[in-house]
């Protein structure tokens, strides 16, 4: 029974690991260099996941769950505490600033949007935002681009209106981190809590609408209105969590925040060769 268990779990992520190859294949990383952070990763979360009465689990016995020699088991871990492969999450000060535009009530006209701002001058301007939350990028160059990226749009009299809420990066290597650390794994995380037979809570939201029978012809249309209204939905999520972002800022003896994520998604499969059965 454990067998068929283990062949179901191996074929389901054979399949998820045909986009990941894709990509790694895409940027020259071959089996080895993927090898490596794959063993990294389970004696990570062997050592800190599995232990006995919260204990770190030993060498030994994280070498009897992965597989690895207890030599492999100790190169890794002292990878690992030297924080080689800490993964650094942070927003980029162009994130920021849209981020704030959108959650500062100083920022925020009566209807709760965006205000429009004055470039400078006295009271609530978008220099001042930027001075807050910019970093050390001056307000001139943080204003030129998001013009570029069309987050904004300048007003005759010189005020910056924002338009567009999201930013998406131009880049294509940022394009894939983004996507990677703020959407697929956050979703697989979540998909491993629910599968955890252990745990003690009611289980975390999961939702995914599928159609097996959308006519070809029809994909441009539907494409089209489910970005529209995954965008809408994206927002009403922003907003709620700018909102209690708000409440918690003004606490005292807050505690520290903690990281929460809802994943919206349109995916059509284009892998002809990725061999499954909803």
């Amino acid at each position: 029974m454990k067998e068929k268990q283990q062949k179901k779990v191996l074929d389901a992520f054979q399949l998820m690991l045909r986009p990941i190859v894709r990509v790694l294949l895409r940027y020259g990383i071959g089996y080895n260099e993927f090898a490596e952070t794959l063993k990294t990763a389970f004696v990570d979360v062997g050592s800190s996941e599995f232990g006995i009465r919260g204990r770190p689990t030993n060498i030994s016995r994280v070498a009897v769950m992965t597989g690895l020699t207890r030599k492999e088991v100790r190169r890794l871990r002292i990878k690992i505490e030297s924080g080689v492969n800490a993964v650094v999450v942070k927003s980029t000060p162009i994130t920021e600033i849209m981020h704030r535009w959108h959650a500062e009530e100083e920022f925020l006209g009566d209807s709760g949007r965006p205000a429009i701002l004055r470039f400078a001058g006295a009271g609530n301007t978008f220099s001042e935002l930027v001075k807050l939350f910019g970093g050390d990028v001056p307000p001139g160059a943080m204003r030129t681009e998001l013009k570029r990226v069309g987050a904004i749009v300048e007003e005759r009299n010189g005020d910056l209106r924002v338009v567009r809420r999201t930013i998406i990066p131009d880049d294509d290597t940022e394009k894939l981190l983004t996507g990677v650390v703020h959407g697929a794994y956050p979703l697989l995380a979540t998909i491993a809590h629910n599968s955890d037979p252990s745990r003690t809570d009611e289980g975390l939201a999961q939702y995914t609408v599928y159609s097996l029978n959308i006519d070809g012809r029809d994909l441009t249309r539907l494409r089209r209105m489910c970005r529209d209204r995954l965008s809408d939905s994206a927002e009403s999520f922003d907003d709620l969590f700018m909102a209690y972002e708000s409440i918690g800022e003004g606490r005292e003896n807050r505690q520290p925040g903690e990281s929460i994520a809802v994943g919206l998604f349109y995916f059509e499969e284009r892998d002809k060769n990725a061999d499954y059965t909803w």
